[in-house]
């Protein structure tokens, strides 16, 4: 699926009704007392979490979100109805951020489903409130408090289990087209995917019966210099933050300049410039194209190189063929799914 990551709107909260100056009419009280009614408060402008949305893209042509006025007050000490809350649905991840000020106003998530924009304006009291032991009968009333307004940016970190990570020109959108129904475009060229991409893998069912599946997040290709904003760097460096799991993807290429273990190297180090927290997470790193003949060839010793500078497993695969992609699929999920040891 496509995302719309960032789009900025203004949030205009209802104004609160005025209150009512009237005064009681029966024929058998000639001389009524005062019954004003309070206006209506104003609507307010919340944003509600929907576990079922992944994008902004419902907001991204959205210019301004308007909640309704409150109603004025009547007579008979009729209260003005109050203005409609607008509910607005955002994905899971969503920062909220003030554009005057560029501090941030609150974030969306599972523990936060709930958080008000722009509050409504107070509604306005009635004469009624104005009674004192000497002005019996007062021609006065509140106007309603107007609602709140603001310029604000959305800025959505997608909160995804596996975060697919490689320089430009890896395979990353063939791996994700393959293992899920994603369909990021696909071409030889740097920075084909030029917004993220989630895809939902599917591994089967659990010793319970339960299905088993995970988030994997195509990052678009990063550059050294990322973390200082090179290529699309910082457009894309937050939604690693979320992720549970981080899957490096290498690939061998004839280019003198370009090393994989090198690139995997200059990788990491743009990961820990943007957040140190992700040095310490759980990471899987493969080569692909493993159909090639080259690949395969020197992939022992790149293998053997690999354990020796980062203590860590190179997995072979093959985006286009499938060759151990379905392995590589279950070391993921053994790392998501497993239960800590106590």
């Amino acid at each position: 699926m496509h995302i719309v990551d960032e789009c900025q709107l203004r949030v205009e909260a209802g104004n609160g009704g005025d209150g009512a100056i009237a005064f009681r009419r029966e024929r058998s009280i000639p001389f009524g007392g005062p019954a004003g009614g309070d206006g209506g408060r104003g609507g307010s402008v919340i944003f509600v979490l929907d576990a079922g949305k992944h994008t902004l893209g419902d907001l991204v042509h959205e210019r301004t979100l308007r909640a309704p006025h409150g109603e004025n007050g009547g007579g008979r000490d009729c209260n003005g109805r109050g203005g409609k809350d607008l509910e607005v649905r955002v994905p899971p991840g969503t920062m909220v951020f003030d554009l005057e000020t560029s501090e941030l106003v609150g974030e969306l998530t599972p523990t936060t489903p709930l958080l008000t924009i722009a509050k409504g304006g107070h509604g306005g009291r009635g004469n009624r409130h104005f009674t004192t032991s000497v002005e019996r009968a007062p021609r006065r009333a509140e106007e309603g408090k107007p609602g709140q307004c603001r310029d604000i940016r959305l800025e959505l970190r997608v909160m995804a289990d596996v975060g697919l990570l490689g320089f430009p020109n890896v395979g990353k959108s063939t791996f994700i087209r393959a293992v899920s129904r994603a369909r990021p475009r696909v071409a030889d060229y740097p920075f084909t995917t030029l917004e993220p991409h989630l895809g939902v893998v599917t591994l089967g069912e659990d010793d319970a019966g339960l299905s088993r599946h995970f988030v994997i997040a195509d990052i678009p290709g990063l550059v050294p210099g990322a973390a200082e904003g090179h290529g699309l760097g910082h457009q894309f460096l937050r939604h690693v933050e979320r992720t549970r799991v981080l899957l490096h993807l290498l690939t061998l290429t004839m280019e003198a300049e370009r090393d994989p273990l090198d690139e995997y190297q200059a990788l990491r180090h743009e990961l820990n410039l943007w957040n140190t927290d992700l040095s310490s997470r759980t990471e899987v790193v493969a080569l692909n194209q493993a159909d090639r003949p080259e690949v395969q060839e020197v992939y022992p010793e790149l293998k053997r190189e690999f354990r020796a500078r980062f203590d860590q497993e190179l997995h072979l695969i093959s985006a286009v063929t499938g060759e151990n992609v379905t392995q590589l699929l279950h070391t993921l999920g053994r790392h998501l799914f497993s239960k800590p040891t106590e």
